[in-house]
């Protein structure tokens, strides 16, 4: 696939980002126990319609945090690169995103304030709805101050994130990508124990860092996790997964679709027939569903730009969902599909790349050109 000038060359985006920025602080099966999460009950999905109708009947998934006893729904919404614009910038239809999902019964939103502009938006658009306070905010941290154990840089963001917000109190801090981990967690438990954010967590979208990700639930150093996860990318059972559900830590659980690339493997391909087993109207729902369908998932983390998109999306709230012998069906569906194998090797968000070109997207056209 050709390479754009506005777009990183491969799917680790952040990752090379990043990485020229500062130094990173560090570098099995699906049957785990499904005692961390508790599953309510859920009806048959009402009947396809169109990509707009209004949110199914019936009631919306919800698990449980086993060390937290916080019940969340099963789907969120992410904001990465999506809900950054330019400044000034419409954002009429982030807004109306933002609608469906908390009209369909979302309160999980995830942002950061390394998201460009996306914690402005988010942070404008649940307070003119007056749903701030209702929503469960995850956000993100990576920085400490000037030298060891000093938090003047993370006072300062957390801070410049509860006015942007206009929240109190952040719902669960994660330490982003493991930057300064060794530093920030011991921090965030200290927010914590005062009263400054509710659960402490830790944030990853890369296999490489599975393992250290682990070690901290493993020592009971946070609340709840996020981790990258879909049909294509299963790596995160091997321990996350396992380990999250032993020791109870919630998981949200980032690029379900892989970044558009899943939709473009499936590009006209009709749904199996057995994807209305599990009430999937769209192959939005039947990635969303499979990832919902791991009994140590809390919230899948499905991020979009597009209140069509949106509305699909939310479908997956309600209705069945896949058991284990279902997923592995769906899986194997997925294996025999061509290119399937080879996804890892396309850009994020295939045919879209005139799209999400915010402030992130800017800095890295800038620092590319300076490097070259």
């Amino acid at each position: 696939m050709d390479k754009t000038p506005q777009d990183w060359p491969t799917a680790t985006d952040r990752r090379q980002f990043l990485g020229a920025a500062t130094a990173m602080g560090a570098i099995a099966a699906t049957a785990v126990h499904a005692t961390a999460v508790g599953v309510s009950s859920a009806s048959a999905q009402a009947p396809a319609g169109t990509a707009s109708r209004a949110p199914a009947a019936g009631p919306v998934l919800t698990r449980t945090i086993g060390r937290t006893n916080e019940s969340l729904p099963a789907l969120g919404l992410g904001t990465f690169l999506t809900f950054d614009l330019l400044p000034g910038s419409n954002r009429d239809a982030l807004r109306e995103v933002t609608r469906k999902y908390i009209d369909a019964g979302v309160r999980v939103i995830d942002t950061s304030p390394l998201y460009g502009t996306g914690e402005v938006s988010v942070g404008g658009f649940l307070s003119a709805m007056g749903v701030t306070d209702q929503m469960f905010i995850s956000n993100k941290i990576w920085s400490t101050g000037d030298y060891l154990a000093d938090e003047s840089h993370a006072l300062a963001s957390m801070e410049q994130s509860r006015l942007r917000l206009w929240r109190d109190k952040i719902d669960v801090l994660h330490c982003h990508s493991l930057v300064n981990v060794d530093a920030i967690v011991p921090l965030l438990r200290v927010w914590k124990r005062e009263g400054r954010i509710r659960y402490v967590g830790a944030s990853v979208h890369e296999n490489d860092y599975h393992n250290i990700l682990a070690g901290l639930i493993d020592k009971d150093l946070v609340d709840i996790i996020q981790v990258n996860y879909s049909i294509f990318n299963r790596h995160a059972e091997e321990r996350v997964l396992r380990a999250a559900s032993d020791k109870g830590v919630g998981v949200l659980t980032n690029m379900p679709l892989e970044k558009g690339r899943l939709h473009k493997i499936v590009e006209g391909r009709p749904l199996p027939d057995f994807a209305r087993d599990i009430a999937a109207e769209n192959w939005s729902q039947f990635f969303i569903k499979w990832v919902m369908g791991h009994p140590a998932v809390t919230t899948v983390l499905a991020a979009t730009s597009n209140p069509d998109h949106a509305a699909e999306n939310v479908g997956a709230l309600r209705g069945p969902q896949p058991d284990q012998s279902m997923r592995q069906r769906m899986a194997r569906h997925m294996e025999s599909i061509p290119g399937f194998a080879n996804l890892a090797s396309m850009q994020w968000y295939p045919d879209k790349q005139s799209m999400y070109q915010g402030v992130i997207r800017r800095s890295q056209a800038a620092l590319r050109q300076r490097m070259s």
